[in-house]
């Protein structure tokens, strides 16, 4: 029987993009993922090959092919162009953003069995991007929130953990200071698990508390939901307990689209020596076939999925790590060991 071939868009990114990029589709080769890569830019990198940061094509591909693999790309801090995951994020409607985090074999951290999935809304918020000069040196930014918007994330969240049995939701929050925005998200999130998800153990938690009882004992959360601006935190902080961002994946999902990425940064710092690590990605890379199975029932990428993710599980039980994890592997080693258990 012919195995279907998915067409992929790849985006390489900035800084060390590349690199970790072609060290994921050497392994994705290797475990027979049933994936067609297609490259096109974003970022720095779109500037120096087309002339502007986000090329109507790359969005026309993603829109024509519905899933793309994404390096990380380079936002300039205070001053520049808009960042590109936000641009992609608002123009695809990739409203979930989607992080699981898990203690690994082999990564030592203060914390043991740590497994969460930070499910954040994606499209609103603070990060809108509606900002305004009042008068010089007095500027504001409008935090914009939707029953829309609410309510779709909150669905995908209670909807994964019914999916996968997962113990319990908990909302983030600071409704008892903006009453008005965070209460309607808070509002919503309630009217979905009460009319659609009662099922479900849920709960909600004023985010600084949240975020001192996440530090004591993560072990006590399982599924995180929250707005725009406290994802893109506290998904970096749930990192922070099982490793850091090189060692944990992420996705941006909408109804037509999902982008898997990196979500480290691009270190131009050590840009082309052959340090970075390219697990974020490469763990990326399953929630992409994980993705293809339940959206398209592609068995086959499930397969290639979880050889992956086999052979990176050894690989770190084993010591077969890279720098920032202690270990001595440079990117292209990496993937090396990896691709020699799959095989």
């Amino acid at each position: 029987m012919t195995q279907t071939q998915h067409p992929l868009v790849v985006i390489p990114g900035d800084g060390i993009g590349p690199e970790v990029t072609a060290a994921a589709l050497r392994v994705l080769e290797a475990a027979d993922a049933p994936l067609i890569p297609h490259q096109h830019h974003a970022g720095l990198a779109a500037i120096d090959e087309c002339g502007e940061v986000l090329p109507e094509s790359t969005l026309n591909a993603i829109r024509r092919y519905g899933i793309a693999l994404k390096g990380p790309c380079t936002t300039p801090v205070g001053k520049g162009f808009r960042s590109v995951n936000v641009q992609l994020r608002q123009q695809l409607e990739l409203y979930a953003a989607i992080r699981p985090v898990r203690s690994l074999d082999g990564v030592k951290t203060r914390y043991e069995g740590v497994d969460l999935v930070v499910f954040r809304e994606n499209t609103e918020g603070l990060y809108a991007g509606v900002e305004n000069v009042i008068i010089p040196g007095v500027v504001t930014t409008t935090k914009v929130v939707t029953e829309k918007a609410s309510m779709r994330i909150a669905r995908a969240a209670f909807a994964y953990a019914k999916q996968r049995g997962r113990e319990k939701v908990t909302v983030f929050h600071k409704a008892n200071i903006m009453k008005i925005t965070d209460g309607l998200f808070l509002e919503r999130v309630d009217k979905v698990h009460t009319e659609e998800y009662p099922e479900v153990p849920y709960e909600t938690m004023i985010i600084d508390a949240g975020c001192m009882r996440l530090v004591q004992d993560p072990t006590k959360f399982d599924v995180l939901l929250m707005e725009n601006f406290y994802g893109d935190v506290i998904s970096d902080l749930c990192a922070g307990l099982v490793g850091g961002l090189g060692v944990t994946p992420g996705a941006n999902i909408g109804e037509n689209a999902a982008i898997f990425e990196a979500v480290h940064g691009s270190a131009p710092d050590i840009a082309g020596q052959n340090k970075a690590n390219p697990l974020a990605l490469i763990m990326s890379s399953v929630m992409l076939l994980n993705y293809l199975h339940e959206t398209r029932g592609d068995t086959n990428a499930k397969a290639s999925g979880e050889k992956i993710k086999a052979a990176y599980n050894t690989a770190l039980a084993e010591g077969d790590e890279t720098a920032d994890l202690g270990g001595t592997l440079s990117t292209s080693e990496f993937a090396d060991a990896l691709i020699r258990r799959i095989k």
